[in-house]
């Protein structure tokens, strides 16, 4: 019977793009990506509006003739990269093809992929805001609801009580806010949308808070070529710090991942070897709107 590789990538990459928004803790960042264009490549067009404000109500002329400009612009998605792999023909056959090829491109997404894009996510945020919209604090639990709701009160400032915001807090420094005197009367537990999947979080005065492991919540990463020269993936950069959350807008970030090609080839096409080869490739980038700078606040470690 034909193998047919070409509808085996196309579900790979549907099974692939649906579980890596369930398993990023910055998926709802995507959600803004709402009405970004994407065709395929590493572009995506990002709709800009432009208004006029008001204007003096004329009792004989009326209303003046207000403009609207919708526009595209182009931006680039910096972060290609990719990984072949192969399973032997002698471990694998037509009949467990998906299950196995599913089981380990599932597993190097959950375990290499994912950590890297939150990582490059919070990391980029980190860089925008680092110079106008940071504070530093070494958390400790006598102290740290304080300083959460002075941040918290920096931004709503700035955006107004109705914006909405999250809070994305550094795990380790989340059990020092748990253990807080009178940290109960601030904490409550609710639904939050985080892509598609809707999660339980805790919610802070309203805000909710989303949990990031230490390791992808750093100021700094370095993404490794994967070479011979490399093992690949990323790790945190020389002299980055450890984050203690971010308060963000949320719609102050645009965020896409694209699984743009899955090619399968059946071991009577591969010429290097006698085995089923799977390229992966991934896109992916995140931009932080100009006019929501006031929206972010940056924390991090005081220095020592």
């Amino acid at each position: 019977m034909a193998i047919n590789t070409l509808e085996y990538a196309k579900i790979f990459q549907t099974e692939l793009d649906k579980k890596i928004e369930e398993q990023l803790t910055s998926a709802w960042m995507d959600s803004n990506a709402g009405q970004v264009k994407y065709t395929g490549g590493d572009e995506v067009k990002i709709p800009k509006i432009s208004l006029v404000g008001l204007g003096n109500y004329d009792r004989d002329a009326g209303f003046k003739q207000g403009s609207v400009t919708l526009s595209y612009e182009t931006m680039k998605l910096t972060q290609d990269r990719g990984r072949t792999f192969q399973l032997d023909s002698q471990d694998v056959d037509e009949t467990n093809f998906v299950a196995s090829a599913g089981m380990v491109m599932g597993e190097f997404q959950r375990t290499q992929v994912v950590p890297e894009v939150d990582a490059y996510r919070y990391a980029k945020i980190y860089e925008k805001a680092k110079t106008d919209h940071s504070s530093t604090y070494t958390a400790t639990a006598k102290d740290i609801i304080d300083k959460l709701e002075a941040d918290i009160a920096t931004v709503q400032d700035k955006m107004g009580d109705n914006e909405p915001l999250v809070i994305c807090m550094n795990r380790k420094v989340h059990a020092l806010l748990n253990n807080a005197e009178g940290i109960q009367k601030y904490i409550n537990v609710g639904d939050f949308n985080n892509g598609f999947v809707s999660t339980k979080v805790k919610i802070f005065n309203d805000v909710p808070i989303i949990d990031v492991p230490s390791a992808r919540f750093k100021t700094a990463y370095t993404f490794n070529a994967g070479d011979t020269a490399d093992k690949g993936g990323f790790e945190a950069a020389s002299g980055a710090q450890e984050m203690n959350w971010i308060i963000i807008a949320r719609r102050a970030a645009i965020a896409v991942v694209k699984t743009d090609k899955i090619r399968i080839f059946a071991p009577d096409v591969n010429q290097k070897a006698d085995a089923w080869k799977i390229d992966y490739r991934k896109y992916h980038d995140l931009w932080v709107k100009d006019n929501a700078m006031d929206g972010i606040i940056v924390n991090v470690p005081a220095a020592t």
